[in-house]
């Protein structure tokens, strides 16, 4: 291979490398934005409240667990 084309293929994977990079860093930042919106949501609501919530996704969730297998089968 062409050296020029080998400094080329270096300078996109730097580009592509720092790209990824940033791409974590926002992820990470908006992880933490989403875990403090909760954490917020948590308190404002109360205790009570949150574990009503709780268990009710929980139910969703299984119900939607049990019926996926069924429409795979279709």
């Amino acid at each position: 291979m062409k050296e020029s084309k080998l400094l080329d293929m270096q300078r996109k994977v730097e580009i592509l490398a720092a790209a990824l990079k940033k791409a974590l860093v926002r992820l990470d930042n908006l992880q933490e934005f989403t875990q403090g919106m909760l954490t917020s949501f948590q308190i404002h609501i109360g205790k009570d409240e949150w574990e009503k919530i709780v268990e009710q996704l929980k139910d969703i969730n299984k119900r939607e667990d049990v019926e996926q297998p069924v429409e795979k089968g279709s």
